[in-house]
């Protein structure tokens, strides 16, 4: 069999994902140049012939959001559709990133946080990228603690049912949330209270989850939602 010689540019996409305002938020920056100018991408560059993936992802995303505000990085797909760029064939291995609520890292002018359900115009398959990763995001919540990248290091269960919320894409119940969590020792109480308000009320007990690194706790388990 004879061996074609085609070479292929090969990039890595960062989809990053953070609840903002109690909705899914995507990082993405608005191109302005052709093809697709003035719509909206993911960051994301080619790959040099000496680096990893996943190094090569980090570096690009490092331009774009400060690397140490990103809590939790994993593979996610590789897109090989010839025309997906309309200038060449590229390959594209996308990764999901998270960034804890209420993290600020520095953006370019060029970039902005949009929410996943109003997107704008995306360039390329990126908006299809983003959907992909948030079905990984769902599906994760369910039976791993992934939602530790997503959570500040102590919280309220109401806090974090807002963030389960925001991320699953529907209504959440805090006791189940809770019940659940805890009985699979995902999170634990600590000894702190939430600092009172101006509606008054007793102060919520504080939570933390038991490990802020990828566990995996139930494969078989799903949030679903309520009838």
């Amino acid at each position: 069999m004879g061996v074609t010689g085609d070479r292929f540019r090969h990039e890595a996409l960062g989809v990053v994902f953070q609840v903002r305002e109690d909705r899914l938020s995507v990082l993405l920056w608005q191109r302005a140049l052709s093809p697709f100018a003035g719509a909206w991408a993911l960051p994301g560059g080619q790959l040099l012939a000496a680096e990893r993936l996943g190094t090569s992802a980090s570096r690009h995303l490092a331009a774009k959001v400060d690397i140490p505000e990103i809590a939790h990085l994993e593979q996610l797909e590789t897109r090989s559709d010839p025309v997906r760029d309309p200038r060449e064939r590229v390959l594209a291995t996308a990764y999901l990133a998270l960034v804890t609520v209420g993290a600020q890292p520095r953006l370019p002018a060029d970039t902005a946080w949009h929410p996943v359900d109003a997107l704008p115009a995306c360039a390329f398959d990126h908006q299809s990228i983003i959907g992909s990763a948030r079905e990984r995001l769902r599906a994760k919540l369910s039976y791993t603690n992934i939602g530790f990248a997503l959570a500040p290091e102590t919280f309220t269960i109401a806090q974090l049912r807002d963030l389960y919320a925001a991320a699953l894409g529907h209504e959440v119940s805090a006791t189940n949330l809770q019940r659940i969590l805890t009985r699979r020792e995902v999170i634990e109480p600590t000894s702190g209270q939430s600092r009172p308000t101006s509606a008054g009320g007793r102060p919520a007990a504080l939570y933390r989850f038991v490990s802020r690194s990828l566990v995996v706790t139930n494969p078989f388990a799903a949030f679903r939602p309520r009838d």
